[in-house]
């Protein structure tokens, strides 16, 4: 029987009804505590060092194994999660992205997640960035807005083709550095804070990933500044994820028990040998589905979006083959 477990991944786990930011799409507390539940009784809850066992002496997983795996090193992760998993004597892995915790930064994948959540007219913000692009396009050849919308307005998961459409804009298709100063000029207008005093409430302070690694929780890789390290080159990529590990040593993380999280799912061959070269056990994708478990696909292990783990595509029973 192959080795398999169902890696479930979280990223905005708050009360968002009652929170500044109730258009924020992510999962309420009440629902994770019944998903933990829900876990408890139909899977086998293990450790990452479980699954780094089973991957490097090939050790046996038991029947229907799951981790529960956090993105990003939101507060909320400390606050809501983490009591959570301590009651119920859960380990969960958290990735972080340490530039955000050394330096008060705000990733841009969140600036992009509250500018969408804190402006209702969608097509306001798809304006401003049209307007971005016709100014940039007297520097820099870029296709016709006709060309962008077609390409790039295309529906997926939970998300319209607008909402796309200003994703795929903001996080890759405008060239830098216009697209950091885009992104920051409509962060501002959105949230009216600076950068700083938000990072301090979205993420995790140090004191705090401290105390998680004393309570046994598996603190993991998440690059410096998340980019997408497969536009990047290699010299990059290894600074970007040295940068973290440093972070990560100086906060108790175990050197023997190192993973990766890819951000974005970004990746190539570069990435899988330079973290191989320094001493990684696994990494983990946005590829969805349940994870076979073996040495050739260590460094490509699918996860399930905590929105899946209930249906009967990923059911225990279908994890049998």
């Amino acid at each position: 029987m192959t080795n398999t477990v169902s890696i479930v991944v979280y990223h905005y786990v708050r009360e968002i009804k009652k929170s500044r930011f109730p258009g924020i799409k992510g999962l309420e507390t009440s629902l994770f505590k019944e998903q933990v539940a829900f876990l408890k009784n139909n899977y086998k809850l293990i450790t990452m060092e479980d699954l780094i066992d089973a991957i490097v002496s090939q050790s046996k997983l038991p029947e229907n194994a799951a981790i529960l795996t956090f993105d990003d090193s939101y507060s909320d992760h400390f606050a809501q999660v983490f009591p959570i998993l301590k009651k119920w004597g859960i380990q969960g892995s958290f990735y972080i992205p340490s530039q955000m915790i050394t330096e008060n930064r705000v990733l841009n994948v969140n600036k992009i997640h509250f500018i969408l959540a804190l402006n209702s007219n969608k097509r306001e913000i798809i304006k401003k960035i049209f307007e971005e692009v016709d100014k940039i396009r007297r520097e820099i050849p870029l296709p016709d807005s006709d060309s962008l919308f077609q390409m790039h307005a295309i529906p997926h998961l939970n998300d319209c083709g607008e909402i796309m459409l200003i994703k795929r804009m903001l996080q890759k298709v405008i060239p830098q550095p216009y697209r950091n100063q885009l992104i920051d000029e409509l962060f501002r207008d959105s949230v009216r804070m600076d950068e700083e005093s938000f990072s301090k409430e979205l993420y995790m302070c140090k004191d705090q990933l401290e105390y998680m690694v004393s309570s046994g929780m598996h603190l993991g890789n998440h690059t410096y500044s998340h980019p997408w390290l497969n536009l990047l080159s290699r010299k990059e990529q290894e600074e970007e994820i040295s940068k973290c590990s440093q972070f990560l040593g100086s906060i108790g993380v175990n050197e023997n028990t190192k993973t990766m999280c890819y951000p974005h799912g970004g990746y190539n061959s570069d990435t899988i040998e330079v973290i191989k070269s320094m001493g990684f056990k696994l990494a983990l994708t946005v590829s969805p589905g349940v994870a076979r478990v073996n040495s050739n696909n260590a460094f490509q292990l699918s996860r399930i979006d905590t929105n899946d783990i209930t249906t009967e595509k990923f059911s225990p029973r279908n994890q049998k083959n």
